[in-house]
């Protein structure tokens, strides 16, 4: 069964051996929201505020933040929340009046992208705009078939949870959804590329003959769910050629790499020299605020536009699309993309360094704040090794680093900190790794 969704997650028998008051929040917690919100570690965090790269808890402990793409350009960046706030006292409304700010940040987003995607419709998620984007697909294709990885993630909604296997076996997947086995080149390979097409076209051909035409392969184009898997370059363009010859689209799931996070690009699916179809984004790009969206092929997209009436109240509303537009200005503003770049490259040397010490660190592998480190029992076998990698996250809480686990057994440390994270932030975190490997918890 596939886990990730559930990988780090607390434990509520032990709320017993909390602090009184993160008991006590956990009690109201279990009355009002009920079972399914799930928190982070063995021992939860509450936290109250935040800045940049730190988070800071109720007992007045200062937090490192490893993990969280959402604050993509850092928790409460002043520039985005004296945007919000200027745009909040000014007009917030529905997107059926015309208003400046909607066509500005549309403009300024659209740049980002190559020529060919040239319209984008706003939502308020990311699972919003992978349903968006499926029905999108099939009006253009015709067809109902969807490939995804064997562990994606793409979204809660009842249409997209059925080609989002990694909710578990719990969700069923839809009839007319093929999985495939993620494109991991530490385990098959430099063919990874080929291999990943092949396994596309068997898809393609069961669809077929089980009388479902193929409408869209959707790929996370950095495999978050599936454990990071980035390279080598372009490996994804055989698989894209091959869905298209077959009559369906790309969908490139921008959510988790796009927005600068892999350093050498601006979106994910630009490293491996595609243009998709169809682009989902979601939670980077408001830096909290909730704001998605769907960029597209205006051939794409136009016959969608003259036969279903879409309308969504708050996508696009003038609040969140200046904390869009801020967003833009101050990765452009701050060197983020390139910052990216170089403290990515710099973590991945620190990571490889402490591979060399530590034999249960088989593949350290990413692009730009966006790293995995893949734990193995034995560099042989590859045989994943989740039990280290759960020990490391909770070991590195209690030294004050927040940190997460990915692929599909939750055995690949996922490293994708706020982008504004310094080399001095890295240094940190590299030495709190060395001390928990060393000390033998992880070891």
């Amino acid at each position: 069964m596939s886990r990730p969704l559930m990988v780090n997650a607390f434990d509520p028998d032990r709320a017993g051996q909390l602090a009184d008051d993160v008991a006590s929040l956990l009690e109201r917690r279990k009355r009002v929201l009920g079972p399914s919100y799930k928190l982070f570690y063995d021992a939860p965090i509450h936290v109250v505020r935040a800045e940049g790269v730190w988070l800071h808890g109720a007992d007045g402990t200062r937090y490192l933040d490893v993990y969280n793409n959402v604050p993509s350009v850092g928790h409460c960046h002043p520039r985005v929340v004296e945007a919000i706030a200027r745009q909040a006292a000014t007009l917030n409304t529905h997107t059926r009046y015309l208003y400046d700010i909607v066509l500005t940040y549309a403009e300024r987003l659209i740049a980002t992208f190559p020529k060919e995607l040239a319209n984008v419709m706003f939502t308020c998620t990311g699972s919003e705009s992978s349903d968006l984007a499926m029905r999108v697909a099939k009006n253009f294709t015709g067809g109902a078939g969807i490939i995804v990885t064997e562990n994606a993630y793409h979204g809660i909604t009842a249409a997209v949870s059925e080609f989002s296997p990694s909710l578990g076996s719990g969700v069923p997947l839809g009839p007319h959804v093929r999985t495939v086995p993620a494109p991991d080149a530490y385990r098959l390979g430099p063919n990874v590329g080929e291999i990943f097409a092949g396994d596309v076209e068997r898809a393609i051909d069961d669809l077929k003959r089980h009388g479902i035409k193929p409408a869209a392969l959707i790929t996370d184009t950095i495999f978050s769910s599936d454990g990071i898997l980035s390279d080598p370059p372009g490996f994804l363009a055989p698989a894209v050629d091959i869905v298209r010859r077959a009559g369906g689209v790309f969908i490139a799931d921008e959510v988790q790499p796009g927005f600068a996070r892999t350093g050498d690009a601006m979106w994910g699916f630009q490293r491996h020299s595609v243009v998709p179809d169809i682009v989902i984004m979601g939670k980077p790009m408001g830096n909290g605020i909730p704001l998605a969206g769907v960029v597209a092929r205006p051939e794409v997209l136009s016959d969608f536009a003259s036969k279903a009436r879409y309308f969504n109240t708050f996508g696009g509303n003038p609040v969140s699309c200046a904390a869009g537009l801020a967003v833009l200005e101050v990765i452009e503003a701050e060197k983020l993309q390139h910052n990216a770049l170089e403290v990515g490259r710099y973590i991945m040397s620190g990571l490889r360094q402490l591979a060399l010490e530590h034999k249960c660190i088989g593949d350290v592998r990413g692009a730009g704040l966006f790293i995995g480190a893949d734990f193995v029992r034995d560099r042989d076998t590859k045989e994943p090794a989740p039990e280290i990698a759960m020990r490391l996250v909770n070991d590195l809480r209690r030294k004050n680093i927040l940190i997460s686990a990915s692929g599909v057994d939750g055995n690949v440390l996922k490293i994708r900190p706020p982008l504004p994270f310094s080399r001095a932030d890295a240094d940190i975190f590299l030495a709190a790794m060395r001390e928990v490997l060393e000390e033998g918890t992880a070891s």
